[in-house]
């Protein structure tokens, strides 16, 4: 049965897409946890990170550059932003087709409760 994200892709559940080309499709998360809260997927579904293969590293690679140029285009750039990729149910997953989270548009401080900076 495909995913959610899946059904993104494929344009079969709108989604307000930043994105879009052969490989991957980017857009936003609806419910963002900063001003700016960007998911960006490959098109091949690929259920998490431990499913990854050596021909997936071009696609994967690809979502970095676009994840670059979506920063410069939301204009969190210069100042910051973070991004992220949940693995299985400890890592926090919930649609199980890799994403990675672009997030930013203010001071995100720790990335783990308790965590210290330093």
């Amino acid at each position: 049965m495909p995913t959610l994200f899946e059904k993104i892709v494929a344009g079969e559940i709108p989604a307000n897409i930043v994105h879009q080309d052969d490989r991957v499709t980017a857009f936003r998360d609806i419910s963002p946890q900063a001003p700016v809260h960007v998911l960006i997927i490959p098109n091949k579904p690929i259920p998490t990170v431990n499913d990854v293969s050596e021909d997936d590293e071009r696609t994967l690679g690809h979502m970095f550059v676009v994840a670059r140029d979506i920063a410069k285009q939301e204009g969190i750039a210069e100042n910051g932003f973070r991004l992220i990729v949940n693995c299985n149910q400890h890592g926090g997953q919930v649609v199980y087709h890799l994403h990675m989270h672009l997030v930013g548009g203010r001071a995100l401080g720790p990335m783990l409760a308790g965590e210290k900076h330093g």
